[in-house]
């Protein structure tokens, strides 16, 4: 009786760990479908842009969506506190002007959850009920996650800017992109769980 209950025990394990195995494997092509290869051409304008610092070119295309007028206002959240506006400036010198009315600068955020705390800080206090959101390719599935938990009632519009961590050639073909984008992955699902027992946003 003992050794059937065992046989069970094991088929329920392995039947388990399979199941999970296929789940998270069917999850990760999911993730790696949403991770844009092409630049997005916007049609829409939001109340405001966010920015989130991590890749150089996230910036300046950033400034050029503000100077288009695809927003009223951007915030640059993550900047290293050392790095002052003028030298932000100096990345766009046909946009600096925008650094003297148009533009806010977070130094306090560390990583991705700090970014999307901070932008429920400044959404929260301009007022605004939609955001263009700028940040790498791979980065934004979990961008706009952790900024969608904590502005549940705010329109999110995804600018993902190309980025070259994500090469052109499909994942699967470069083993050094693969290896990163599944990192990227489980850093995804860490949110999702996180989120899961935070379900106010209250962290």
């Amino acid at each position: 009786m003992f050794a059937g209950f065992a046989r069970w025990i094991g088929f329920l394990t392995m039947t388990v760990t399979l199941a999970g195995g296929l789940l998270l494997t069917g999850g990760f092509f999911w993730f790696a479908m949403q991770i844009s290869g092409e630049e997005v051409i916007l049609d829409r304008k939001a109340d405001g842009i966010v920015a989130l610092t991590g890749a150089a070119s996230r910036i300046p295309d950033a400034i050029e969506l503000l100077a288009a007028e695809r927003g009223k206002r951007l915030l640059i959240t993550g900047v290293h506190r050392a790095t002052s506006a003028s030298e932000i400036a100096r990345l766009t010198p046909l946009y600096s002007k925008y650094f003297t009315c148009c533009i806010d600068l977070d130094r306090s955020a560390l990583n991705t959850l700090g970014n999307a705390l901070e932008t429920k800080r400044w959404t929260r206090d301009r007022g605004f009920t939609s955001l263009i959101v700028v940040t790498s390719n791979w980065h934004m599935p979990r961008a706009i996650a952790e900024i969608a938990h904590q502005l549940p009632d705010v329109a999110l519009i995804a600018y993902p800017v190309i980025s070259e961590k994500v090469k052109t050639e499909p994942w699967w073909q470069n083993p050094d992109t693969a290896r990163f984008l599944v990192a990227e992955y489980l850093k995804y699902l860490f949110a999702l769980l996180r989120m899961r027992l935070d379900p106010d946003g209250a962290l």
